[in-house]
C-alpha cells in the first residue's frame, strides 16, 4: 500500500506533501518498526521514496531540493542526481534563500566544494542595495565569503566578482575586506591538495584591490545619497558614517589622499548645508 501511495503521488499529493510529509513518514524508523520490516523490504520502501523525491524536486526544485538531498543522502546515485538537478534548476527556479541553504546543507555534510558552488550561485541571485545594511541575506554573504577564503586564493578570486555585483553595502563590503585581510586563504580541513601558503593577501593586488575599490565607491555613492535627503537629526549619524568610510580608504595606499580630496569635494558641493559642513571640518578638517 505505501509503495502505490508514492508511485502514485502525483495524483494524491502536492510535491511538497509528497516529499516533506509521504517519503520522510515512508522512510521512518517508527514506520520500519510498526510493520516489522525486514531489511529488502526497507531497501524497496528508500528505493520508492528516493524516486518520489527525484520527480518532486524535477516538478518544484524550490520546495523539495532540501528534503530530496536528505533523503537520497546513502544512495551515492540519487544523491548525486539530486545535486545535478539543483544545480540545473538554480537559474530559474530557485531563490538565493534556498540556494544558501543547501550551500549550508552541503558544508554540514563535508562537501565544501559544492557548498562553495551553491553559495557562488545564492550570490548571483542576489542584490544588496547600499541602504540595505539589515538586508536578511548578509549573514548568508559572509558565511559565502569565509568559505570562500577557507578554500584558497582560486575561490577566493571567482567570487569577488561575485560579491562586488551582488552587494553595495558599504559597511557589509568593507566588514567582508577586513575579514579577508585578517588571514591568509585556504585554511579549510579535509579538501586535498590544498596547503595554506601562511601570507595574508594583499589589498593593492587583485582580487583585493578590486573589493577596495568597489568598497570605496560604495562609500562616496551612499555619501551623495544620504545628503540628497538629510535632515540635522540625522547629522550625527552622518560624521559617523563618513568616519567608517575614511577607515576604509586608509586602506588604500594612497587612501590619505583620497579621503582629502573626497571631503573637499563634499564641503564645496554641499556648502549650501553649512551647519553639516561645519561638522564635516570639525571632524576631518
Amino acid at each position: 500500500a505505501l509503495i502505490n501511495i508514492m508511485q502514485s503521488w502525483y495524483s494524491l499529493f502536492t510535491p511538497t506533501e509528497a516529499t516533506t510529509i509521504v517519503a520522510v513518514t515512508v522512510t521512518s524508523h517508527s514506520t520500519v518498526l510498526r510493520l516489522n520490516l525486514d531489511y529488502a523490504q526497507r531497501e524497496e520502501l528508500d528505493s520508492c521514496a528516493r524516486t518520489l523525491a527525484l520527480q518532486c524536486t524535477m516538478k518544484d526544485p524550490q520546495s523539495c531540493a532540501l528534503s530530496a538531498l536528505t533523503l537520497c543522502e546513502k544512495n551515492h546515485v540519487a544523491f548525486e542526481t539530486a545535486y545535478q538537478i539543483v544545480v540545473d534548476s538554480a537559474a530559474t527556479g530557485m531563490s538565493y534563500s534556498h540556494l544558501f541553504t543547501i550551500a549550508r546543507y552541503m558544508e554540514h555534510k563535508g562537501f565544501p566544494i559544492r557548498a562553495y558552488k551553491m553559495a557562488s550561485l545564492g550570490l548571483s541571485h542576489l542584490g544588496v542595495a547600499y541602504n540595505q545594511d539589515t538586508h536578511p541575506a548578509i549573514n548568508d554573504v559572509l558565511w559565502a565569503c569565509s568559505l570562500s577564503h577557507s578554500l584558497g586564493k582560486t575561490e577566493l578570486a571567482a567570487i569577488v566578482p561575485l560579491v562586488i555585483k551582488s552587494v553595495q553595502c558599504a559597511p557589509v563590503l568593507s566588514d567582508i575586506l577586513r575579514r579577508w585581510t585578517m588571514s591568509a586563504p585556504g585554511l579549510a580541513t579535509g579538501v586535498p591538495g590544498r596547503r595554506n601558503s601562511g601570507k595574508v593577501m594583499s589589498t593593492e593586488k587583485a582580487p583585493l584591490c578590486q573589493l577596495l575599490d568597489a568598497t570605496i565607491g560604495a562609500y562616496v555613492c551612499t555619501t551623495h545619497s544620504r545628503l540628497t535627503h538629510i535632515s540635522p537629526r540625522h547629522y550625527g549619524e552622518f560624521i559617523e558614517f563618513l568616519s567608517k568610510a575614511r577607515e576604509t580608504f586608509l586602506i588604500a595606499h594612497d587612501g590619505h589622499l583620497q579621503f582629502t580630496q573626497f571631503i573637499d569635494n563634499l564641503k564645496q558641493t554641499y556648502k549650501g548645508k553649512k551647519k553639516l559642513m561645519m561638522l564635516v571640518r570639525e571632524r576631518f578638517g
